[in-house]
């Protein structure tokens, strides 16, 4: 078992790739995912930034569609992002809707849902001010939720970033997964922790620093 600080150092020395691969962390809950009140979705902000770019549309009125653009949205033209939804286009990574817009959204949920696009309060996709959460976004921003397995998948960074970069991006998602528990999950809920990079070994992490990462 690895510390978080010796696992980020000898991540990119595991790679055997030519291109600057991406930093992953898997992270097994002891969860029932059938169970609504066991499942996991939050988001944490990448204080080193994600290393990507990241295209995002925002469904809001006039007025703070103008302050999303200025926060870097890439598209808040509502009716061209609901025409192209309509058409199956999705020409974006994250879809971040006002409450007043939801209504509007809801007809599109078999498209959305499937692809993990629809806006959600729990995400903080779904909000009123729709500039902060562009600018978050844009900074570098992980979302957090498991898959049917209960597994939690998440990008942190990219090899290329200093290893006390990596170390801060990864504490952050550790943290969210520990104070985000679920309801419905009693005790300690997290069974392993991985991190890995494009076509390289894993690393397993010594669970108790899913306990640091909140405290440090």
């Amino acid at each position: 078992l690895y510390t978080v600080s010796e696992a980020v150092e000898l991540l990119p020395k595991l790679s055997k790739t030519k291109f600057d691969a991406t930093a992953e962390v898997h992270i097994v809950l002891d969860i029932d995912p059938k169970q609504s009140d066991q499942n996991l979705r939050t988001s944490a902000a990448l204080p080193a930034g994600s290393g990507k770019t990241v295209k995002v549309a925002v469904i809001t009125s006039d007025k703070e569609a103008d302050a999303a653009k200025k926060a870097g949205a890439d598209n808040t033209d509502a009716a061209a992002i609901l025409a192209d939804i309509a058409k199956g286009k999705l020409d974006f990574d994250v879809l971040i809707a006002s409450p007043d817009k939801m209504s509007e959204l809801g007809r599109h949920a078999k498209v959305l849902g499937p692809k993990g696009l629809m806006p959600s309060p729990k995400s903080g996709t779904v909000t009123n001010n729709p500039a902060a959460m562009v600018e978050e976004i844009k900074k570098g921003r992980a979302e957090i939720k498991n898959d049917p397995s209960g597994i939690v998948h998440v990008a942190f960074g990219k090899l290329s970033f200093k290893a006390a970069d990596l170390e801060a991006n990864l504490r952050a998602v550790l943290g969210a997964v520990r104070t985000n528990k679920p309801a419905g999950v009693k005790g300690i809920y997290v069974k392993t922790i991985y991190i890995t990079s494009s076509m390289s070994p894993s690393i397993k992490l010594d669970t108790t620093e899913l306990q640091k990462s909140s405290k440090e």
